[in-house]
């Protein structure tokens, strides 16, 4: 009987699954499993169900602060008597709720359809040795599946045979994590000799796994075979487990037994969503919320006051025609004026945007579409685009301060070539002379090293170590998914396929130095040697890389029976590792390389006696067959077997910088933002890396706080000495005072390991003064314009990044990278980038945008982001002053009604000023609006400094346009009243009333609100005009048709032909225009003096433009004529760069025209050094 207490490996564990292959239960006497429910194999991905639809999504939309605001006033207006109608509260609650709920429904439907195509796809099973048809699903765990080439695995499968004889197949993840290579994977040893269906049904077996985990990399279990009754126990890992959305590839046929299905796959169990990141908009939106809630609050409270200190004399208490019922006067008072605090919060409550909400949502899910339409930022090597996965963060593009990026692969290509190898300290170059002799190939003369090379024995054992330990897979078929490779002189010859682009060039370098890499053919690996001989040796283990031990390692068994452990890694993890070579040669060269910016690895290796050997096998089957803490049982074997070795050589290989990465950075520089390099490259390679990048500069200060450093010295003292360093020279002003090309003051960089950041995130015990650290380390930084972490492991740079967003000032900060490594920092700051790249589309699954290279950030931030703070800003800004406009005149109109809740304005103007007469050309401004030309973003990447750290939506701006619109309801509210105080009668003397006032005032209110937004946008296209004069003139219909028509619907119809009587009014179209006039005066009086005196940078190329203009027509004598030609000139000029002048630049124009012809024509010299000054504009 099989005891799993006598298994190798085995311990005390729990949270495991045991799954019968083929549905069969053990044989009788052996260990009783208790079957398990598993899941079906149906993938759900949608949000809702027909049924719970409505109430699920009620409840997430009433979640929010003002749906559920609006709800309340809704039902305060259906319970008590109120001033206003349920309608005008329910009627734009109702339109919001119900977009949004359309929008989630329709993307919840694309959900449903995806998820029913999946799950309806046909699956080829293993019943009773033959194969039937289902659909997927209805796949069940422990069902044996075949799958033929080219196709999808429906689940997650255990590999048990293939049509390859060596039980191997080939696969690709690009579904999961983008790498289109191909992939091995290797069947159960026991069961890869059964290779037709009604074998495969013969399989008497179990498996014991972990139960699902969402790594894609992990994978712990392992096989139970019965063959007599006697169970036979295998290992299983990620070698054996293919996952659901892989495909099958250059493999005829597989069989393969379902162990999670569903919702338990690894892919399914990745589906679960991010973090939720709010933007820096998002939170002054709701903080400006509650300042006027608090408005709200306090104006219901003083006209509730108001209103008993009114009725507080009997004369004043009640009309004679509107004496209150006994049951109200017999009310408490308390309810009473609770009763009527709660009516004036109704009356008042549209103070409260509810719609705007809406409109940013809108205004969010429209604009991201610009990133993905952008042709320039469409790359046609890769033939893709931007990607938007969450439109929720567009305006943060516009306000990053902290940029942290990987190296490989995100400022490099991560397109290795090989360059040169050295052995024992002498060097080898492909197409050279290598110690003497002419490699093939070689096209010039290039003599590295004259002195005697190394001994035979350790060149070729070097040669041969870079043969075999890897894990590269030969093709030699003409296409591989479609794409031409290995094509030499027209003939199909092989190539080199890996997930790892360095091995693939270690074996094209070794390739060209004539030891060439054949096949991976019945566990052995074959070379072809200089002497055109092949040579086999058998692949007995391979020890796979991982970035904690940073080395991989092989033990093969070569033809005449000797036994190596080939080993190949980082030089930090090599090097301590030696116990013989030539260490210091070898240093020397990885050292010089590494400054040269090329990417180093150490080769070594150790003989194995066949003792030793069996020793490893123990090591190794013991933490490979442990279902509990397996990856750790195999580090300790790893670090076992991995000494005393003999120290062989050293490889170089370059990664290139990717295409105008140098000047990306330095345009980020340039607009204020700190850049800094987070990689786990050795330090010298990646600061070579930042100088090509002009990262640093040739005369940047680099400090260092490495471990090297902090052997000398302790690391207090490192740090107290830098931080005197950067503030002698900046005093106390960090570097966001000043501009970073400023001469005054020295550029510092500083690097820093990751050995050293671990003790300075480290909190210390000893004593206070050094449990500060963090603080120094920051002041450190903020100093510096650059910062390189050499030697980081994937969570030291989420730790970074938290680092830093934990702050005092609280900076936005962007991670953008490409590889599995970075997705903990993507994931970590406000607004994560993935890179497609050739490390995997992890980053790109996990971040918030998604960009084909690194030089499309360029214009992400300086132009999308730049536009879209601009324009949701002034939508938040706009929103509230027309809310204040709208409602302030019903506050002042209680002090004129005797507080009795009369409303200003008709019920219809309440319902639809928000939702039809004043939301559309700002959605519209909100999407197209360029207050200056992208080229001009583009050129000056300083612009970008005059929107940072949310400037345009400071409590000051929100303070002034709040004023703003206090002052606009004033004048239109005043304005009116004391304007049509004696003059309130039409030609046929009839007198205004109470509602022709309100129309009038609202009439003023529409049309002031909307040509404050014509004064404010500077890119006009017919779709403006369309929108702004369509919406005045749908208000101009609307209201002739509104008090035009006896509606029968209408129980009473208090506006009939009340906006006719007033148009037939003379003295109402004169208030109209001197109101609206009044009201937009101050506003455009405030630009006019600002812009004069202290304008910013965006303000000076807005008018700069103009300085030619000037130029060319005070050099002629001054007429109207010239004026007027020179405006439409200027103007034309604008309009050919997509770009219109606002009306107040061109009456700012006009008058500067006039009144300053005697400055101008007095001081020619000044005009040309202004003129000197706009070059770039006019250029552009």
């Amino acid at each position: 009987m099989f005891d799993c207490t006598d298994c190798v490996g085995e311990e005390n564990w729990v949270d495991s699954r045991t799954i019968f292959i083929g549905h069969k239960e053990p044989p009788p006497g052996t260990e009783a499993f208790i079957q398990q429910r598993f899941p079906d194999n149906r993938i759900v991905s949608s949000k809702y169900t027909f049924l719970n639809f409505v109430p699920k999504n009620m409840f997430e939309q009433f979640r929010r602060v003002a749906n559920f605001y609006f709800l309340i006033i809704f039902l305060v207006q259906l319970i008590i008597d109120t001033p206003t109608s349920p309608i005008t509260s329910g009627l734009p609650l109702f339109f919001v709720i119900t977009v949004t709920a359309i929008k989630q429904g329709y993307e919840d439907w694309l959900r449903h359809k995806a998820d029913n195509a999946i799950n309806q796809c046909p699956v080829h099973v293993v019943e009773n040795g033959k194969v039937v048809c289902k659909q997927s699903r209805k796949l069940r765990v422990g069902d044996v599946i075949l799958m033929k080439e080219n196709e999808t695995f429906p689940c997650d499968l255990i590999l048990l045979s293939t049509s390859r004889d060596d039980g191997t197949c080939y696969v690709t993840t690009a579904s999961l994590d983008g790498e289109s290579s191909h992939k091995t994977y290797y069947a159960v040893q026991d069961t890869k000799a059964y290779n037709t269906e009604e074998e495969v049904d013969t399989i008497h077996a179990t498996i014991e796994c972990e139960q699902p985990q969402p790594d894609l990399y992990k994978f712990v279990g392992r096989i139970n075979i019965y063959m007599d009754n006697e169970p036979v126990a295998r290992p299983l890992g990620a070698e054996n487990l293919l996952l659901r959305g892989a495909t099958l590839k250059n493999t005829a046929h597989i069989y393969a037994v379902a162990i999670y299905t569903g919702m338990e796959t690894k892919m399914a169990l990745n589906y679960q969503s991010k973090t939720q990141k709010r933007s820096a908009v998002e939170k002054s939106m709701n903080a400006y919320l509650v300042v006027y809630l608090c408005i709200l609050i306090g104006k219901a409270l003083i006209n509730t006051v108001l209103k008993y200190a009114w009725q507080a004399d009997p004369n004043r208490d009640e009309p004679w025609y509107n004496d209150r019922t006994e049951t109200e006067r017999q009310r408490h008072i308390v309810i009473r004026a609770f009763t009527d605090f709660l009516a004036f919060m109704v009356l008042f409550n549209y103070i409260i945007p509810v719609s705007m909400y809406v409109t940013v949502e809108m205004q969010k899910f429209l604009g991201s579409y610009f990133i993905m339409w952008d042709d320039e930022m469409f790359d046609k090597e890769l033939g893709e685009r931007a990607v938007v996965n969450t439109s929720d963060l567009n305006e943060e593009l516009g306000q990053v301060e902290y940029v942290f990026t990987d190296k490989t692969g995100t400022l490099t290509e991560n397109n290795m070539e090989f360059i040169e190898c050295c052995v024992d300290g002498h060097v080898y170059v492909p197409h050279a002379i290598c110690n003497g002799q002419v490699m093939p190939g070689a096209t010039g003369m290039d003599m590295i090293d004259t002195s005697p090379g190394p001994g035979a024995r350790h060149e070729e054992l070097f040669f041969r170590a870079l043969c075999l330990c890897h894990t590269v897979q030969v093709k030699e078929e003409e296409t591989v998914d479609g794409i031409k490779h290995g094509i030499h002189q027209g003939k199909s010859t092989s190539f080199y396929i890996s997930s790892s682009p360095d091995e693939v060039a270690l074996v094209e370098g070794m390739k060209r130095l004539g030891f060439t890499y054949l096949r991976l053919k019945d566990s052995h690996m074959e070379i072809l040697n200089r002497e055109d001989e092949i040579e086999r040796f058998e692949l007995l283990e391979v020890l796979t890389f991982d970035s904690v031990r940073r080395r991989m390692s092989v033990i093969v068994r070569s033809s005449s029976g000797e036994l190596y452990l080939f080993c190949k890694g980082a030089d930090s993890s090599i090097f301590p590792r030696v116990i013989s070579g030539k260490v210091d040669q070898v240093r020397a060269r990885v050292e010089h390389n590494a400054v040269e910016g090329l990417r180093t690895l150490c080769v070594a290796y150790r003989p194995l006696s066949p003792e030793q050997y069996q020793e490893v096998c123990h090591l190794l089957n013991g933490a490979k067959l442990a279902l509990q803490d397996r990856d750790k049982r195999l580090a300790e074997a790893y670090d076992i077997i991995e000494k005393d070795l003999i120290l062989l050589g050293a490889t170089a290989v370059e990664d290139r910088l990717q295409e105008k990465a140098a000047d990306t950075i330095e345009s980020l520089h340039k607009a204020g933002m700190k850049v800094w390099v987070l990689t786990g490259d050795k330090m010298e390679t990646a600061a070579a890396t930042c100088y090509a990048s002009k990262l640093f500069r040739r005369n940047t200060q680099i400090l260092e706080l490495t471990t090297k450093r902090t052997e000398e010295q302790s690391l207090h003292d490192v740090l107290f000495d830098l931080s005197r360093t950067v503030l002698r020279q900046h005093g106390g002003m960090t570097r966001d005072t000043f501009s970073s090309l400023s001469g005054d003051y020295t550029d510092y960089g500083l690097i820093i390991d990751g050995a050293t950041l671990s003790a300075v995130m480290r909190p210390t015990q000893e004593d206070s003064i050094s449990g500060n650290y963090k603080e120094i380390f920051l002041e450190i930084c903020r100093n510096c314009s650059a910062v390189l972490c050499c030697r980081m492991a994937p969570l030291q740079k989420a730790q970074i990044v938290k680092l830093i967003k934990a702050s005092k000032e609280h900076p936005i900060t962007l991670a953008i990278g490409d590889g599995a490594n970075d997705v903990s920092m993507i994931l970590e700051a406000h607004v994560g980038i993935g890179i497609m790249g050739k490390e995997g589309r992890q980053a790109v699954r996990n971040s918030d945008y998604a960009i084909p290279k690194f030089k499309h950030l360029k214009k992400m931030l300086l132009v999308h982001g730049h536009y879209y703070y601009i324009r949701i800003s002034e939508l938040v800004q706009y929103f509230f002053y027309k809310n204040v406009c709208f409602i302030f005149p019903q506050f002042l109109y209680q002090f004129f009604c005797g507080f009795s809740q009369q409303p200003l304005y008709d019920t219809a103007y309440l319902t639809l000023y928000n939702i039809s007469f004043t939301s559309l050309p700002i959605l519209l401004y909100s999407l197209i609006e360029q207050h200056i030309n992208m080229d001009i973003l583009k050129k000056d990447p300083s612009l970008y400094r005059d929107i940072a750290k949310n400037s345009l939506l400071r409590w000051p701006i929100f303070l002034y346009w709040t004023i703003l619109g206090v002052y606009d309801a004033i004048v239109m509210f005043f304005g009116a009243y004391f304007l049509f105080d004696n003059t309130t009668f039409t030609s046929n003397g009839q007198m205004f009333g109470n509602w022709t006032f309100g129309t009038l005032v609202f009439t003023v209110l529409v049309f002031t609100v909307t040509f404050k937004l014509v004064l404010d946008t500077h890119y006009w296209t017919w779709i403006n005009h369309f929108v702004i004069w369509g919406s005045l003139i749908f208000f101009v219909v609307f209201s002739l048709l509104w008090g035009g028509i006896i509606w029968p619907f209408l129980n009473y119809q208090r506006m009939y032909y009340v906006f006719m009587q007033m148009l037939s009014s003379g003295p109402a179209w004169l208030s109209i225009i001197l109101l609206i006039t009044a009201s937009l005066l101050p506003d455009v009086v405030k630009k006019v003096i600002w812009r004069a005196l202290w304008p910013t940078t965006t303000e000076r190329i807005q008018v700069g433009s103009y300085t030619d203009m000037l130029l060319s027509m005070y050099l002629t004598p001054i007429n109207w004529e010239s004026t007027k030609n020179c405006i439409h000139h200027c103007i034309r000029m604008y309009a050919g760069f997509g770009y219109v002048p606002t009306l107040l630049d061109v009456s700012l124009y006009a008058a500067v025209s006039v009144c300053s012809a005697p400055l101008f024509l007095n001081q020619k010299s000044s005009i040309e050094t202004l003129n000197a000054q706009n070059i770039l504009l006019m250029e552009s």
